[in-house]
């Protein structure tokens, strides 16, 4: 009779859990969910590169909002200023954590760095960091000459190669990288005889496979009975990769500790005055105050946060932008007349004048609206449930907002396919509300947005100051998209160049 009466109970709250769930439903209101939801994989089967069109044209059909299953994962899809908002402002908070994702896993200390920590107490701390020690003023006034120096070495080859067939891609690409490693060890990894050394190798052995594996997707994020199948290759690369990093830069750190300790132990304050200013001796510094927190992980993990966002994202905003310039010659003699005009001809252009010279601004933002280096903004993920635009957003739902469709929306930009780098006058920043925010927004915005737009402008404006610019053919420059997690061209840019006569002056004491 007890057992009976058990059953009737377990029945029971079956069939209350079951009316609580159907009445719960009923009551709640989801977004609209777009094309056919498939079983297991949702809307998977969807996917064609590059995602960023293909999830447009989704959204042009069905709607600015949209909660999409990617597997097992629920995910909204935003592609509208009002929508973004209410995600990245108003509900800023609970939609601040990140999806688990098996790179965050491998490639971000077990999510513990900045890029794919949860919100908290730990994230906090190291946006602080980033902010304070990292991308504060004085900090990015402290490797303003690093900056300049590399751009003037880009400079010096570029003239050795004048007039000839060249392949820009690999140049921005290598500026950023040997700007972000002397800001953060004090060292060169391409070009110059550093480019033969045993440590050079390995570095760029390292990027390499970085950014290969960086933009390989694992259905295994959306599907994880398949991780245990056949994606179980991609997970042993990322973790002997990550053991490659990790060990390149330990001893990176090992080599800072070292120099710490014999100018600590030399009595000369000019010895003192010598030690290299990077960004690894500032957080050794912190290590020295707070050892239990800053510990070498710690340290390292910020490093390789910086080199990874830091570096191509730049130089392809660089590629998008000499590209356009190309296709667009009137603009290119427009900004070359507004750098003569606020620098002159007798030196050549720094940081300070940047300020100066607004046209040149509005090159850069127009890039960025048209060529946006995340057309996906990083992966939010929702802490808790949550009402957008009068829908009901569950906890756990991963948010794609699709900056690529807001920056080319006609609905929004006067004719947006076409280059227009006056549409962006007067504009202060980098943002027109949630129109134009390639650098995204609220808590999980950029925080290198400074020292990217820094570089971009430096590195651009000084190759439109020097030099003249030309296709390599009658033909326009292909301005195809790539795919990937950032936004590369297709074709990679091929240019030529001389410099300019009234230059030659100045270059030649470089």
């Amino acid at each position: 009779m007890e057992i009976q009466h058990f059953y009737y109970s377990l029945i029971l709250l079956a069939f209350l859990l079951l009316s609580k769930h159907l009445l719960y439903r009923k009551k709640t209101t989801f977004p609209p969910s777009g094309p056919l939801c498939l079983p297991i994989i949702g809307h998977l089967y969807l996917f064609k590169q590059p995602l960023h069109q293909t999830l447009a044209t989704i959204s042009a059909q069905y709607g600015p909002i949209l909660l999409l299953r990617f597997g097992s994962r629920p995910v909204l899809l935003v592609s509208s200023p009002a929508v973004a908002e209410e995600c990245l402002a108003t509900n800023d908070i609970v939609f601040a954590n990140r999806p688990r994702l098996l790179a965050g896993k491998h490639l971000g200390h077990n999510y513990t760095s900045l890029v794919w920590a949860s919100y908290g107490p730990h994230w906090r701390n190291l946006r602080r960091i980033i902010s304070l020690q990292i991308f504060s003023s004085n900090r990015l006034q402290m490797f303003s000459s690093v900056r300049s120096n590399e751009v003037h070495i880009l400079i010096k080859k570029l003239i050795g190669d004048s007039c000839e067939r060249m392949e820009m891609k690999s140049k921005f690409f290598e500026l950023t990288l040997n700007v972000m490693m002397m800001m953060i060890a004090g060292k060169r990894y391409y070009g110059s005889k550093e480019g033969e050394v045993e440590e050079a190798r390995q570095f760029r052995e390292i990027v390499r496979d970085t950014f290969a594996l960086s933009g390989a997707s694992n259905i295994g994020d959306f599907l994880p009975m398949l991780r245990w199948v056949g994606f179980k290759g991609l997970e042993k690369r990322l973790m002997r990769l990550q053991q490659k990093r990790d060990g390149f830069m330990q001893e990176l750190i090992e080599q800072q500790r070292m120099e710490r300790v014999h100018y600590s132990s030399s009595s000369s304050s000019a010895n003192s005055r010598e030690r290299k200013k990077t960004l690894i001796n500032v957080l050794l510094s912190l290590q020295e105050t707070e050892p239990e927190y800053y510990t070498d992980e710690i340290i390292i993990g910020i490093i390789l946060v910086l080199l990874a966002a830091g570096t191509s994202t730049t130089a392809e905003t660089m590629e998008w932008a000499m590209s356009l310039l190309l296709n667009h010659p009137e603009v290119l003699k427009k900004a070359q007349t507004e750098i003569d005009i606020h620098v002159g001809q007798n030196r050549l252009l720094d940081e300070s004048d940047l300020a100066n010279l607004p046209y040149l601004h509005c090159i850069i933002n127009e890039t960025l609206r048209m060529y946006p280096t995340g057309p996906l903004l990083e992966p939010h993920e929702s802490s808790e449930e949550c009402i957008v635009q009068g829908f009901t957003i569950p906890r756990g739902t991963m948010l794609l907002v699709n900056m690529w469709a807001i920056q080319n929306d006609p609905k929004l930009w006067v004719e947006p396919t076409k280059f227009k780098p006056e549409r962006m006058e007067g504009i202060e920043g980098e943002r027109v509300g949630f129109k134009l925010m390639p650098f995204g927004s609220g808590r999980r915005g950029c925080p290198g947005e400074s020292v990217a737009m820094r570089m971009i402008g430096l590195a651009l404006g000084s190759l439109i100051q020097c030099f003249e610019w030309e296709r390599v053919g009658e033909e326009m420059v292909d301005m195809d998209e790539g795919t990937g997690l950032t936004l590369p061209k297709a074709q990679p840019l091929e240019t030529r160049c001389k410099p300019r006569p009234s230059m030659l002056n100045i270059l030649s004491q470089l």
